[in-house]
């Protein structure tokens, strides 16, 4: 090191220490309570200023990185890329199991049969080779276009090692969304499977850039010629794995700052946004994540949240790094709970959707057992509860003689379980740690931060919430003023999440003025969505900015478009869409064209007084959904897009009773609160005939 420059941080740091005198001199330092002038112990976070000296005290970072944000795994500098991470593993987990799958080939389903990390290690040598044998350029996009099986996993360390992207398409977004996709990232390579196969050769000669079509699962004799009159070779996945065994060739390591991928989202409306991710955003992100976790080679991990979402990614990503066995489930989300028992993981991710069937389920099944059954539930989750509330063990009996056999419908083995892409209730989140006797943390994140932006800290007792920052990111709360909400609000500071650090994507993919409206000039990611600050420096999610919103199994919804979609509907005057993301359907109120409904009840023979009572009747409800269902399909709405409950209502949408603005437009937040109670009671409906 420049002796000038050592001198510079030795009087750096002097400045906020004091020398000694007497008998201490001798060890020339020791702290000074100006040492902490720039940082807040907050619990889980530290609080700092956004400027120094002048800033706001308002930058929350992880107690565990206070003065320094997290770049990867600290005991492993070297990992700096998903190449590096990958080719860890398999050195140090060679001969262990590593990708598991119950599905043969034949398409039956058995036992899990796996391969180990250093199996999996040539097969991504062989088909990394096989695509530079083929003259597939460093740098180009490789598509996946299939559901979580080994070999996506095997395609995508062959893009890390090779220094291709991988671009994962998925169905959700609809065959001309992939189109769009393909050709917006000059896609040359798509691994996919027979049924996808046949969707890409229905346009096939509209994706000029696709060079090869690697078919999983597929058999010779079923290929189509080759080539394909535009010049694509279709190859099976097996058969480029055998060439790329037969002339290996050395890996094109990338760098940290390299793309490791680009991944499309569905956004909100128009064409998909393709958000760029680098190395070090994944290696940064799973590193602070897992920090304080405990994951080692005797874990097993259920791989069935889709692969194409960064939830599931960088799980994988975290997994792979401590040597974990990856079991896919057979790819019937119906048939999930069998693969639990039949793998018994011990650790398990997944979504709120899944967390509240599992939750009805057992109270559903408890109120119908009833008597002395009931009873001994209800004593077993109190006592249980209680203990944990006061940071004592519970007494094992409960497990025995009431929880163990709950714990069986995950297999029996589970130890550590989280909660990400929406909101789960504390409600619920307490009654899954309490009956499956495991600790369950909850995050939030999105693909723009490369999964978790936070996670609750491991021995948090307080549920609703979403934890402290990732220690590779710092957050900051913006006031929104147009929503009342502001960092200096009392008890709690609220605005909108803005996020910054070595996780956040570069930006979207061919697409500067979106990437330049979510990034400030200090380099601030601006998430949309509002949190507040609990004590602790706890975050938690409130709101949202903009009029978009996530429905419990992630999906994204624009209330608006839905509303102009059932604007077409004969009996509608206007129609308020509501969703939120602690419920996986909408809810709609409709103001009715009065006349409309009279005239079809006439015909319906249905005598009603006044048109107030004709709102209330259920034949009437029934009736204008069928016709928002007609219209919506018409409109070609996606499934999750369909209002599943209807409440009907006489009086209109007015300024006057505050539920427009001057512009007509609906006031959502007021809305909300005006229907409050119908939109309970339409949601306690579903729930009530989904438990049925």
């Amino acid at each position: 090191m420049d002796p000038t420059v050592a001198e510079r941080r030795l009087r750096a740091i002097s400045g906020h220490l004091f020398p000694l005198s007497g008998d201490l001199a001798s060890s020339r330092f020791s702290t000074n309570p100006t040492a902490g002038e720039f940082v807040k112990v907050e619990g889980y976070s530290v609080v700092l200023p956004e400027k120094l000296y002048t800033g706001k005290w308002n930058v929350y970072r992880s107690a565990r990185a206070p003065l320094k944000l997290l770049e990867g795994y600290p005991d492993h500098p070297e990992i700096r890329t998903l190449h590096d991470n990958f080719a860890y593993a398999a050195e140090n987990f060679r001969d262990h199991r590593y990708l598991g799958t119950r599905v043969r080939d034949d398409g039956t389903v058995g036992e899990y049969k796996w391969m180990t990390y250093g199996e999996a290690s040539t097969s991504r040598t062989a088909i990394g080779s096989s695509l530079v044998n083929r003259g597939i350029p460093q740098g180009s996009s490789i598509g996946l276009y299939f559901i979580n099986r080994p070999e996506w996993t095997i395609v995508d360390h062959a893009c890390s090692a090779y220094s291709y992207v991988s671009v994962p398409l998925y169905d959700t977004l609809g065959p001309d969304a992939v189109q769009y996709i393909v050709n917006h990232a000059s896609v040359q390579v798509i691994f996919c499977v027979p049924q996808t196969l046949s969707i890409l050769l229905s346009f096939v000669s509209n994706i000029p850039s696709v060079r090869l079509m690697v078919v999983v699962g597929g058999l010779d004799e079923n290929m189509p010629p080759l080539p394909l009159t535009n010049g694509i070779e279709v190859i099976t996945f097996s058969k480029l794995l055998s060439q790329g065994l037969k002339n290996p060739q050395p890996f094109r390591p990338p760098k940290a700052d390299d793309i490791a991928t680009i991944c499309y989202t569905s956004g909100t409306t128009g064409t998909p946004k393709g958000a760029v991710l680098l190395h070090i955003n994944f290696i940064a992100s799973t590193a602070g994540t897992c920090l304080s976790l405990d994951f080692n080679p005797t874990d097993i991990y259920l791989s069935y949240l889709p692969l194409a979402h960064i939830y599931e990614r960088a799980y994988q990503v975290a997994m792979t790094h401590y040597g974990v066995s990856i079991g896919f489930y057979q790819g019937d989300n119906l048939k999930l709970m069998d693969d639990l028992a039949v793998l018994r993981p011990t650790v398990f991710a997944s979504v709120p959707r899944l967390y509240n069937k599992i939750y009805a389920g057992i109270i559903n099944a408890v109120k119908q057992s009833g008597g002395l059954k009931e009873k001994l539930f209800n004593a077993a989750f109190n006592s249980k509860r209680r203990a944990l509330l006061n940071g004592k063990t519970p007494s094992p009996i409960w497990d025995k003689l009431v929880f163990n056999k709950i714990k069986e419908k995950l297999g029996g083995r589970v130890r550590f379980m989280t909660s990400g892409a929406s909101p789960l209730s504390a409600e619920v989140l307490d009654f899954i740690k309490i009956c499956f006797g495991c600790e369950i943390l909850e995050g939030y994140g999105m693909t723009e931060t490369s999964c978790c932006a936070t996670t609750m800290d491991g021995g948090d007792m307080l549920s609703g919430h979403v934890g402290s920052p990732n220690p590779c990111v710092e957050i900051k709360l913006v006031d929104v003023p147009e929503m009342n909400y502001t960092s200096d609000d009392v008890p709690y500071p609220r605005g909108e999440i803005c996020v910054r650090g070595h996780s956040v994507f570069r930006g979207y993919f061919k697409d500067e003025v979106q990437t330049r409206e979510v990034f400030d000039e200090d380099g601030w990611l601006h998430t949309g969505d509002i949190g507040l600050w609990l004590p602790m420096g706890r975050l938690k999610i409130i709101d949202r900015k903009k009029n978009i919103f996530k429905l419990a199994q992630g999906e994204y919804i624009a209330p608006e478009k839905i509303e102009n979609v059932y604007s077409k509907c004969k009996f509608i005057a206007q129609c308020f869409v509501y969703g939120d993301s602690f419920n996986s359907a909408l809810v709609a109120i409709v103001s009715v064209e009065p006349e409309i409904l009279k005239s079809w009840a006439e015909s319906q023979g249905i005598e009603s007084e006044d048109l107030g009572q004709l709102v209330n009747d259920p034949r009437a409800w029934a009736a204008v959904l069928a016709d928002m269902d007609r219209v919506g399909k018409e409109a070609q709405l996606r499934g999750f897009e369909f209002a599943k409950a209807v409440t009907l209502v006489s009086e209109p949408f007015t300024l006057e009773n505050g539920l427009l603005t001057p512009t007509f437009k609906i006031k959502r937040p007021q809305a909300k609160e005006y229907f409050a109670n119908a939109i309970s009671d339409m949601y306690a409906q579903l729930s009530s005939s989904s438990v049925n």
